[in-house]
């Protein structure tokens, strides 16, 4: 019996896709819209995302090294307005108000 293999036979190779693709944090992106305006949002494995913290704007915590976020930034602006964000944040960031700040001992209701 020969071995398993890892890879299907033909076509290209994975260092040939991610190389082609330019997937500079190892996620899956697209694009969606909100408040108006058209954002790229890109979907950060946990594995790739080590290194440095983030603080989310959604909710003004950090997002530690090593933990799965997102990514997103305006699509008429550039890569320097790029937002890290907790992936519940981005999903519920309709459901928001803007900019609430809660102290350590408000209650969260």
């Amino acid at each position: 019996m020969s071995p398993r293999r890892n890879r299907p036979r033909g076509g290209e190779k994975p260092t040939e896709r991610a190389a082609g693709s330019g997937d500079r944090y190892g996620g899956f992106g697209s694009s969606e819209t909100w408040q108006g305006e058209d954002w790229s949002v890109r979907h950060v494995a946990g594995a790739s995302a080590a290194g440095k913290t983030y603080r989310c704007p959604g909710c003004d915590q950090e997002i530690p090294s090593g933990l799965a976020h997102v990514v997103a930034w305006p699509q008429h602006g550039g890569l320097d307005e790029r937002r890290h964000w907790h992936k519940a944040c981005w999903n519920a960031k309709d459901r928001r108000t803007t900019r609430v700040q809660r102290s350590r001992n408000a209650p969260r209701y």
